[in-house]
């Protein structure tokens, strides 16, 4: 019975072992360390980059000017095309000339008229200062002809005065340009009465914008208005010219890029209390005439003279609470934290003003798979995104 036992036994401790060694071989396995991961890294990209706002508004002429007449009348002539380009003293409408040139002619008339007047007065106050006066002339006679001479030299004083209004009149029947500029439509046609004068309800006939240059307005932050200021006075330490020299560029809504160059020009005196803003103004060459007033477009003020910038890739960036950070690896591929303050984002790329310098190795993809402290598997890449060298950034 012993002996038909002892083999069994003999494998039962067989098969023990066996199983023994297969534990301890998993054990084994289940214990070793994982290969530290893989992930990303770059070097931050370096480049020249410009801080900037863009703001939007509206064109607005140097020049707007109401057509109307200074004297009533029935309209003549008319010597423009409706929306023509029109120089400074180019003759645009003509009111019947003919009841003014009457005018003229009866006070030039009458002018001639009190030129006689006074030379008769004149000899005949001199006749009688040489008679004798208490007997051949009495001095009630002499005064009365001194006094003729003086209503006579008066009333060719009012005739001058007349004929002057008059060839005012006769000239200001020729309406001409006040400024250079493109003309609107005609609001009246030949043969209608034309009312002139200097009140209130005189016949509008076209209005005149000038269109070269032309200035564009738009509203600035108290924020913005505050970096201009600090940016005008680096410029000029000797006063503070409120942004004026500073450049702008400008689009139209159809174009892709800001090829418009001008410049600051004003800026209102005061901020308005209800909206925390103030009004600015640039402007700019329309040789073309494309820019017209009332048109909408962008415009792009520079609030900083251009600087290099470093830019990590914005998927690098990780936030802690409010902070935000990005991962570096040291010479001994080890992670490490970097907490990093936030600028504007150029062609994807994140631009970083504190917290990193140029020779840092940052983590760019594979950031859930570490942590602090971690030891990784660095693969190089690119961080830039861009083939440009020099970015400009817009800030608002």
């Amino acid at each position: 019975m012993f002996q038909r036992s002892a083999p069994i036994v003999a494998a039962l401790l067989f098969l023990s072992a066996g199983m023994s060694g297969c534990s301890e071989e998993k054990s084994s396995a289940q214990a070793a360390p994982p290969p530290p991961p893989q992930v990303t890294v770059a070097k931050p990209t370096s480049k020249v980059v410009t801080d900037y706002d863009e703001y939007v508004g509206r064109f607005v002429a140097l020049d707007f000017v109401e057509v109307r007449a200074r004297v009533s009348g029935y309209l003549d002539k008319i010597h423009f095309t409706d929306g023509q380009m029109v120089k400074a003293g180019d003759p645009l409408f003509t009111i019947d000339r003919r009841p003014f040139q009457a005018a003229l002619d009866q006070s030039q008339a009458a002018i001639a008229q009190s030129q006689a007047n006074v030379a008769f007065a004149q000899a005949d106050l001199q006749r009688g200062q040489s008679l004798v006066t208490g007997t051949t002339i009495t001095q009630q006679t002499l005064d009365q002809r001194l006094q003729a001479k003086r209503v006579a030299e008066a009333n060719l004083t009012a005739s001058e005065a007349a004929t002057r209004q008059a060839a005012l009149d006769l000239e200001f029947t020729e309406l001409t340009a006040p400024v250079a500029g493109r003309i609107g439509d005609r609001r009246v046609s030949v043969g209608n009465l034309v009312t002139g004068g200097t009140t209130g309800n005189t016949t509008l006939l076209a209005t005149i914008v000038s269109v070269d240059p032309i200035r564009f307005e738009f509203t600035m932050d108290e924020a913005s208005y505050l970096r201009y200021l600090n940016a005008a006075s680096v410029k000029r330490a000797d006063s503070i010219d409120r942004g004026l020299s500073l450049n702008a560029q400008l689009k139209l809504i159809d174009e892709k890029d800001f090829v418009h160059q001008g410049h600051i020009d004003f800026v209102d005196n005061a901020i308005d209390p209800s909206s925390g803003t103030i009004r600015g103004r640039a402007v700019f060459k329309n040789a073309d005439g494309r820019l017209t007033t009332g048109m909408f477009g962008r415009i792009r003020i520079a609030a900083q003279e251009p600087a290099v910038a470093l830019l990590v890739p914005d998927e690098a960036i990780g936030t802690e609470q409010v902070r935000k950070f990005v991962y570096t690896i040291n010479s001994d591929n080890v992670v490490m934290p970097k907490y990093v303050t936030l600028g504007p984002v150029v062609d994807g790329l994140r631009v970083i003003t504190k917290g990193l310098v140029a020779d840092d190795t940052i983590i760019v993809n594979g950031l859930m798979r570490v942590r602090p402290g971690a030891k990784v598997t660095p693969q190089l890449a690119t961080a830039d995104a861009s083939k440009s060298k020099d970015q400009t950034v817009r800030t608002n």
